[in-house]
């Protein structure tokens, strides 16, 4: 028999989420007598939540069967329906199936059906939200709330409001499905629900925000979350996951020393056990190095954000662009765009344009601009029309309309400033400076471009600083003259000594259309040799 002492002070201490204090003297109880299963489950939360997650599944198995030895059905079957949810959540698919059909059956046999049923209910929807049927999946977390509601089971109905507002975003209603994560969050911050619910509720609900394009949500319930964590500062499960949400809001709002210190320590929080916060952590680091140019590193981080299991992207495509490897750039954006679901292929959209764009198929980026903004609503959030107008800016200005370019980053500089995210507001200069130098108005080009390279050199954007250095020596020496960004493009190659069959393969174009260009270019210099273009591109430091 556990001293009874020392398991009032191991329950008192969970009552004040107190972990460690809990998980000694629980611990020092179950080595005096074997515990009861309600104190195992404590003991198992504890050791989850102090990021021990071996041990908590050992002690959670342990609950199971103390459950089942004084025949208690009820505990037995829900102790196994949370040790398979948990297993499903890591992947662990044959295991989680074992357990879960283990506390149907328990259930099933009459062992205090109905106070699972709810429970049992949300795996199933898991596994059709996970398996892309958004339809199945509302279903199965609605039918869990209503019997949830009906046995006032609180974890229960917070799990299904969670799933429902998911699988609602999915399905493209997502205000609806943020109102009710809202709704979901309100029970969370009054304490209705266990711990380990809370924490999950917290970082799927942050997640979806940000699927969603809703940065302030996202922000309000990454401040809560951050309290949260706080208030518990020896909890290490979902305390890496809200660094790495934190790191995440740093780097839009341009504080990417702040970023980086953030993953640093969302990575170190992953190391001592919260597993879930691996991907995001190190997928945060390896964007502020991309932006700052620090290739190595960013390289060496994507590769530990694919080892979570989930594809570094669209960070790592870009990484790729910024290379050079536009053939490799353009093959994994198309690949993990077309196998994702909707919510998440619309947050690739972005770098397709932009790729697409460099790879020099203008009808393809035109496509992926028009879906991002496909039945955007006039309300829509600030950070979906601030990407989509940058996009449809982008597009245009290769499509030869500078002037309605104009009007698509206006709108999209303006969004950017109201997020206060000035890397994306900078870059949105840049593209007008382009817009106003094919309108002739080289004045206005050279203010963009002065006003875009200090925001670059004061985040540290290296990679951005040479290319506005660029853009602004071209534009002082009149470089490009009458010539289009393409065929500055052709000419830039043909003074490196291509051929034409080169610049089409580097350009991703028909020989054809590089014969058209090299034409215009000869027509608009007034010269008739690939020499004398040459020497136009060194004489107005083109090359």
């Amino acid at each position: 028999m556990a001293s009874s002492v020392v398991l009032d002070r191991g329950r008192s201490a969970f009552a004040e989420h107190r972990w460690t204090d809990a998980f000694t003297a629980l611990s020092e109880a179950d080595g005096d007598g074997a515990l009861e299963g309600a104190d195992l489950e404590r003991l198992s939360t504890t050791a989850l939540l102090l990021g021990r997650e071996e041990l908590g599944v050992e002690f959670a198995t342990r609950a199971h069967e103390a459950f089942l030895e004084v025949g208690d059905q009820e505990g037995a079957a829900r102790s196994a329906a949370w040790i398979g949810m948990y297993l499903m959540g890591h992947g662990d698919m044959a295991q989680s199936g074992g357990w879960l059909a283990r506390a149907n059956r328990i259930a099933e046999s009459g062992g205090g059906s109905e106070s699972v049923e709810a429970l049992l209910r949300i795996p199933a929807g898991l596994g059709a939200l996970y398996s892309g049927d958004p339809e199945g999946a509302a279903l199965a977390f609605a039918e869990a709330f209503t019997i949830g509601d009906r046995l006032h089971d609180r974890d229960a109905m917070a799990l299904a409001h969670l799933g429902l507002g998911q699988a609602w975003i999915m399905l493209g209603h997502t205000d609806d499905g943020l109102r009710l994560l809202d709704e979901v969050m309100v029970s969370i911050t009054a304490g209705e629900v266990s711990p380990v619910t809370s924490g999950i509720v917290y970082c799927s609900v942050i997640g979806s925000c940000h699927l969603a394009f809703d940065v302030r949500r996202a922000q309000e319930w990454t401040i809560a979350l951050d309290r949260w964590c706080g208030a518990r500062p020896d909890m290490v499960m979902y305390s890496g996951q809200c660094q790495a949400f934190r790191a995440e809001l740093y780097r839009l709002h341009g504080a990417w020393a702040d970023a980086l210190e953030s993953a640093r320590v969302a990575v170190e929080r992953v190391r001592r056990g919260d597993s879930h916060g691996a991907w995001r952590a190190w997928y945060q680091q390896a964007e502020v190095h991309r932006l700052r140019g620090e290739i190595d590193a960013a390289e060496k981080a994507y590769v530990r954000a694919a080892e979570s299991g989930y594809p570094p992207q669209p960070g790592l495509a870009l990484l790729r662009l910024a290379q050079g490897n536009v053939r490799i750039a353009r093959s994994q954006i198309r690949q993990v765009s077309q196998e994702a679901d909707p919510p998440t292929r619309r947050q690739l959209l972005p770098a397709v344009v932009e790729i697409e764009l460099a790879a020099g198929d203008v009808e393809v980026a035109r496509r992926a601009a028009d879906e991002l903004s496909e039945g955007m609503p006039r309300d829509a959030k600030p950070l979906l029309r601030a990407v989509a107008a940058l996009c449809d800016g982008a597009v245009r200005l290769e499509e030869g309309n500078p002037r309605g370019a104009l009007s698509s980053l206006r709108t999209a500089w303006a969004c950017w400033q109201e997020l206060e995210a000035p890397f994306e507001a900078a870059r949105c200069r840049v593209l007008t400076a382009r817009a106003w130098r094919a309108l002739g108005d080289e004045a206005s080009a050279s203010m963009e471009l002065d006003a875009a390279r200090a925001t670059f050199l004061e985040l540290g954007a290296a990679p951005d600083v040479a290319a506005v250095d660029a853009l602004s020596r071209r534009g002082s020496s009149a470089a490009s003259g009458p010539l289009t960004p393409r065929e500055v493009e052709v000419l830039r190659l043909v003074a490196a000594g291509k051929t034409n069959r080169a610049i089409a393969g580097e350009l991703y174009l028909s020989e054809k259309t590089v014969d058209r260009h090299l034409s215009n270019i000869f027509s608009k210099l007034g010269i008739s040799s690939r020499t004398a273009a040459t020497a136009y591109a060194y004489e107005h430091s083109l090359v």
